[in-house]
Order: C-alpha cells, then sequence, then structure tokens
C-alpha cells in the first residue's frame, strides 16, 4: 500500500479526532471552553461559552467621567507622570504617557502603586483602541488586580462575543457582571470599584473573603461579590496564599494598548 492510500484511510479518523478536541476546547479566546473544572456550586464550567451572557445595557452617557477626588483621596494617576507606579521589580513603570493619559506599552509589563491599601473606593477611567484588531479576549484586554491576585477584567466587550466570565467587568474566570455595560471602542468608560480586602485568623484560616462592588459606566454589575480565590486561568480560583490585608493595586499588559486617566482611591475607615 502506497503512501497516498494510507494517508485516506487514516484521514476520516484525523478529521473525527480534531473535529471532537474543537468541541471540548472551544475556539481559544472567543467562545470558550468545554474541558476546564466546573466552578463549585454552579452548573457552568471556567470560562465556560455556552453560560448565559450578561443582558446588554446601555449606560448613561457621562455619570463618572472626569469626577474629581474627594477630600482625603489619593491621588494614582492625574495625567502628569507615573511617580505612584512601578514595574513588578520596584523599577519605573514602562508605560507612555501623554495627553493626559497613560497607554500601555505592549510587552513592556504589567504595573502596580508604590503604595498599599486595605478597604478603599478606587475609580478608574480606561479606554479601549479606538481600531478595532482581534476579537474575543484578543481585544482592548487589560485588569485591575487587588493584592496582584483577585482581578476585575478589562475588555473591549461592545458587540464582542466572549465567555461571560472573561468579559468586561468580569471577576475573570469567576462571575460575570451582572450587565454588560461597554462603550464602543475608543470611548472612555469608567469603572467605580469599592474593595473589600480578604482576611485571615492568627491560625491560618480564611475568615473573609474579598470582595467588591462594581459599577461599570454608572451601572451596577456587582454587590459585593466575594472572589473565590485568586484569579487563575482554565482552573477554579482558590485561596492558596496568605497575605496581609494591605497590598498594591496592578494593571495589567496584555499586549494591547488600552489606555488610562483619572485614577484615584479612597481609603475606607476601619469598622466595628
Amino acid at each position: 500500500m502506497n503512501t497516498k492510500s494510507i494517508f485516506l484511510r487514516l484521514l476520516p479518523g484525523f478529521l473525527i479526532l480534531w473535529g471532537s478536541l474543537l468541541t471540548a476546547c472551544g475556539e481559544p479566546g472567543v467562545t470558550g471552553y468545554r474541558d476546564t473544572p466546573v466552578l463549585p456550586g454552579t452548573p457552568w464550567r471556567v470560562h465556560d461559552g455556552d453560560r448565559p451572557a450578561p443582558p446588554v445595557v446601555t449606560p448613561p452617557e457621562h455619570f463618572s467621567l472626569g469626577a474629581p477626588p474627594p477630600e482625603g483621596a489619593v491621588v494614582l494617576f492625574d495625567g502628569s507622570g507615573l511617580e505612584r507606579w512601578s514595574n513588578a521589580r520596584g523599577e519605573e513603570a514602562g508605560w507612555k504617557v501623554e495627553d493626559g493619559h497613560m497607554e500601555i506599552a505592549p510587552r513592556s509589563g504589567n504595573i502596580r502603586t508604590r503604595d498599599r491599601f486595605t478597604d478603599f473606593q478606587l475609580h478608574l477611567e480606561f479606554a479601549s483602541p479606538a481600531e478595532v484588531r482581534g476579537r474575543g479576549q484578543q481585544r482592548g484586554n487589560s485588569g485591575v488586580f487587588f493584592h496582584g491576585l483577585y482581578e476585575v477584567q478589562i475588555l473591549d466587550s461592545y458587540d464582542n462575543p466572549t465567555y461571560p466570565d472573561g468579559q468586561a467587568a468580569a471577576l475573570y474566570g469567576q462571575q460575570p457582571p451582572l450587565f454588560n455595560a461597554g462603550k464602543p471602542p475608543g470611548e472612555w468608560q469608567t469603572y467605580d470599584i469599592v474593595y473589600e480586602a480578604p482576611r485571615w485568623d492568627g491560625d491560618g484560616n480564611l475568615v473573609k473573603r474579598a470582595k467588591v462592588t462594581v459599577f461599570h459606566n454608572g451601572v451596577l454589575v456587582h454587590n459585593r461579590q466575594a472572589f473565590l480565590g485568586r484569579t487563575r486561568h482554565r482552573a477554579v480560583a482558590e485561596y492558596d496564599r496568605v497575605h496581609e490585608p494591605e497590598g498594591f493595586i496592578e494593571l495589567q499588559d496584555h499586549g494591547d494598548p488600552v489606555r488610562f486617566r483619572n485614577i484615584w482611591l479612597l481609603p475606607l475607615p476601619e469598622k466595628d
């Protein structure tokens, strides 16, 4: 039997196998995955493309765009420089600053605040690239990380299907937002986030999960939603690292030139 005959006999099996792999895995970064673990207490897998997508709503035109910091707030970025930010090694942040905003310099790495905070209200404004390139997770992707561990996703989710726990304002890999309140590419958007840090007791037992309340463009998309744990890709999150309540805020370089401006933080007082 010649090589061509062998190939023709094996071809149907190869096609069946390839089709099975596509069905199991989905299209990475676009439709989601079907070979990941099931999220506890839900019928859905991590990055499940079959999970119902949040309803699309038209957000208010302005809401907190340009909101000035209140008395007592810490201004993290006012458009003039990155003095309050560094890279992961504590060195100068490598992102671009121009025209009152900073922009991710792709492959320069994440940046993080030099100061650390516990519970706070965070305001930030961001914009995905006006020129649309890619789709799904490859379109205007970034993220806001607390303690470098717990992520609120940034993505261009305007007419851009992807797995619901990875769209804009999702607790990545864990919980989709209540609504898709994304604006068109290139437009400035707002996140107003109340963050509550996790706590452990003296024996290392988790006594309080990290929680966030999130307004995306003025629309409530999470109401004191608890993180399942440290953000992970294609895996179930868990609290596998005991850490202090105080932590830095990190912005992600995912390879897209996302812009940021008007970032400030209001520390919250300790509650009884």
